[in-house]
């Protein structure tokens, strides 16, 4: 099982980027594939989910509106494309695997522990 991420890197305030998620072995088989972020001094945070079967799509808060999750199966892809990025989106971002979607996933998605394997994250900063 292996999640390998990409596309971090320096932006300004306002700017976009796409972050890329490649899943080989079981990952690609397995049901939540989810977007966190982890900034120093401060826990990991779940940024975005989505789902095989049924593509959806789950997003915090501090996202909705701006950044966007896809995936192509076809290509064992997952992305999260970020838009109007503010200096607090600045954190290591990673791709998870979750290989259960509990009936209550709306609720939980965002718990790390629900996930059973990790990428090894790509730094992204937004500063001017």
């Amino acid at each position: 099982v292996q999640l390998v991420e990409s596309g971090g890197g320096l932006v300004q305030p306002g700017g976009s980027l796409r972050l890329s998620c490649a899943l080989s072995g079981f990952a690609k088989e397995y049901i939540g594939i989810g977007w966190f972020r982890q900034a120093p001094g401060k826990e990991r945070e779940g940024v975005s989910c989505i789902t095989r079967n049924d593509h959806l799509e789950y997003y915090s808060n501090s996202v909705m509106g701006r950044f966007t999750i896809s995936r192509d199966d076809a290509e064992n892809m997952v992305y999260l494309q970020m838009n109007s990025l503010r200096p607090e989106d600045t954190a290591v971002y990673y791709c998870a695997a979750a290989g259960i979607v509990s009936p209550d996933w709306e609720s939980v998605w965002g718990r790390p522990r629900n996930y059973d394997y990790w990428g090894q994250g790509t730094q992204v900063t937004v500063s001017s």
